[in-house]
């Protein structure tokens, strides 16, 4: 009996099968880069299209806020081949479909901020729904914010996000120049407006693909102080529908402090003919029961 077994399978010295038992392997992921400069600098491709959608915005960008974007870019390159962050993967799609759209909100928010910066009051922004750091990271070096919260409710996008934000902070200091305080928050669009570390404490705050206009006007201005503003990306499809969803959340306005005299800014930038930036600007203190619960947020409000 004890010979019963193939020799194949019997036991080997101290207990182990036989060398000829077909071995179960195990494979371990390298961990994901954390230093953009280890990975490959951004293509032709990509500086391409950046380039042009500076020129056409009219935009100018530091050497440090150069270099943070692109330290963006490189990781969210090297991430996405192994955690879905986005559906868009072309480095020159990259550029335009999410640096450039996020970078067109920038002379709208200098506008709106002139006022504020002429007296030196520092400027924070709140990213809604951030995931992988698009508008949010862009626009926070930018303008330039003095601190950016990058909020989503996601552990691999936080994770992320966590890693970008201290790669754009390292790339403008290595610059010489200051950096905006940007840092991750895990957590539910609805829970962070009842914190009262957030609730009326921000001065932007920004959304793009986060939930519909009338959702998103209940999400974000119960975190605005007064006089702060929405920045919100949205696509035209030209069918009334975009002019739909801004008169349903037109109905919010009013209860939630806010002003009804809504923007709704054009992008020109070529390839992006069809997006807009919604703008609403909070004017007066958001009543405590707002935001409501997720199957109540964007509804006509109570009477």
């Amino acid at each position: 009996m004890a010979n019963a077994l193939p020799a194949s399978l019997r036991p080997g010295p101290g207990g182990h099968t036989s060398a000829t038992e077909p071995a179960v392997r195990t494979q371990v992921r390298e961990p994901l880069p954390r230093d953009p400069s280890l990975l490959p600098p951004p293509g032709e491709a990509f500086t391409a299209a950046l380039d042009r959608a500076l020129v056409e915005l009219a935009l100018e960008l530091t050497p440090g806020m150069r270099a943070a974007i692109e330290a963006q870019a490189r990781l969210l390159l090297a991430w996405n081949a192994h955690v879905n962050l986005t559906a868009i993967r072309g480095e020159g799609a990259i550029a335009l479909e999410h640096v450039a759209d996020s970078l067109a909100a920038v002379p709208v928010l200098l506008d709106l901020l002139a006022n504020q910066q002429a007296r030196r009051r520092p400027v924070r922004l709140l990213d809604l729904g951030s995931g992988a750091g698009y508008p949010g990271i862009p626009v926070a070096v930018a303008v330039p914010v003095a601190a950016a919260a990058l909020v989503d409710s996601s552990a691999k996008r936080t994770a992320f996000l966590d890693v970008a934000a201290a790669a754009a902070r390292d790339a403008i200091s290595a610059a010489g120049e200051e950096p905006p305080a940007l840092r991750a928050v895990r957590c539910r669009a609805e829970d962070l407006g009842r914190d009262p570390a957030h609730r009326g404490r921000w001065d932007v705050v920004t959304g793009r693909a986060v939930a519909p206009m009338p959702a998103l006007v209940e999400l974000a201005l119960p975190l605005l102080r007064r006089g702060g503003a929405l920045v919100a990306w949205k696509r035209d499809p030209g069918d009334g529908s975009l002019e739909a969803e801004v008169g349903e959340a037109r109905t919010l306005l009013a209860p939630l402090g806010a002003s009804p005299a809504v923007r709704v800014e054009h992008v020109s930038l070529a390839g992006l003919e069809d997006h807009r930036l919604v703008v609403v600007t909070k004017l007066a203190t958001t009543p405590s029961r707002f935001p409501r619960p997720a199957h109540r947020l964007g509804r006509p409000p109570e009477r």
